[in-house]
């Protein structure tokens, strides 16, 4: 059990990197992957100060890792590459998010909730699947999508692809009894990737203001019968016919709008891994 958290270890750092502070990264100064936070929280729980995390020794990176990460994803119990996997997704965006990959991507193997809690339930789904590979494969898709789904995909996307494919392969190998590549850092893999950072769905108010003036111009369209003794002078005419065609030209731009609007919330609720009505607008 030591050896298989050792390995999963030593290959996240490798994609952490040491000590970083990008502007961008909500992480902010972060040493091995230990955020500030996460340190002073961990020091204060072993009744120490706090120190700026720079210097962090390896003790107290292990212990962290072991016991923030690897021990609530039941990393001992979980297959091995799929261990690897949900272990490295913990470190870069959570716990509860990673797991929730892990439920998402079993589908139909898995009848629980997705609640980003590694239960019983979840573990035994997962040893229970029949292909590994793909499973891993699965996860990881989830996580890219995930990552995709976050602001600042702009700023750390080719990091955040380079380490997922990564762990791809490395997980792969793994799973089927091979020792795999070797994990090789690139610029920006280590950035933290939370759900807090998440794109926020199209609003609604031009759709909704778009449908309005379609109703302005429907009731102008009504009105026109009111003004038939007024027919016989022709910019009047003109100017019932062009209000009332513009009016239907935007109130059928704004039902697109919604159309489009409310599929993109979908996809984005999906690849956030939230419930119904819940992203941000």
């Amino acid at each position: 059990m030591k050896a298989k958290f050792s390995s999963a270890l030593a290959n996240v750092l490798v994609h952490e990197g040491g000590y970083s502070n990008h502007p961008k990264d909500p992480g902010g100064a972060t040493m091995w992957g230990v955020t500030q936070r996460v340190y002073d929280n961990y020091r204060k729980s072993q009744g120490k100060k706090p120190q700026p995390v720079k210097k962090i020794n390896a003790a107290e990176r292990d212990a962290i890792y072991r016991n923030l990460y690897w021990n609530p994803i039941k990393g001992d119990r979980l297959p091995a590459g799929i261990d690897y996997a949900v272990f490295d997704g913990a470190v870069n965006s959570g716990v509860s998010q990673s797991v929730k990959w892990v439920q998402r991507a079993l589908g139909n193997a898995y009848n629980g909730s997705i609640d980003g809690i590694m239960g019983d339930l979840t573990v035994k789904a997962v040893l229970a699947y029949p292909d590994h590979d793909a499973l891993i494969a699965r996860i990881l898709d989830r996580r890219l999508a995930f990552l995709k789904a976050l602001r600042t995909w702009s700023t750390f996307g080719r990091g955040w692809s380079n380490r997922v494919a990564q762990v791809k392969k490395i997980g792969q190998a793994w799973a089927s009894g091979s020792v795999g590549p070797e994990p090789v850092y690139a610029v920006n893999m280590d950035a933290k990737a939370y759900l807090a950072d998440a794109k926020t769905a199209p609003g609604k108010g031009p759709a909704d203001a778009a449908q309005g003036g379609g109703a302005v111009s429907a009731a102008l369209a009504q009105a026109t019968d009111q003004l038939t003794p007024l027919s016989n002078i022709d910019f009047v005419a003109k100017a019932v016919a062009v209000l009332t065609i513009a009016g239907v030209v935007i109130f059928l731009g704004g039902l697109g709008y919604r159309y489009w609007s409310k599929r993109k919330e979908s996809e984005l609720r999906d690849a956030l891994d939230l419930p119904s009505k819940a992203v941000p607008a």
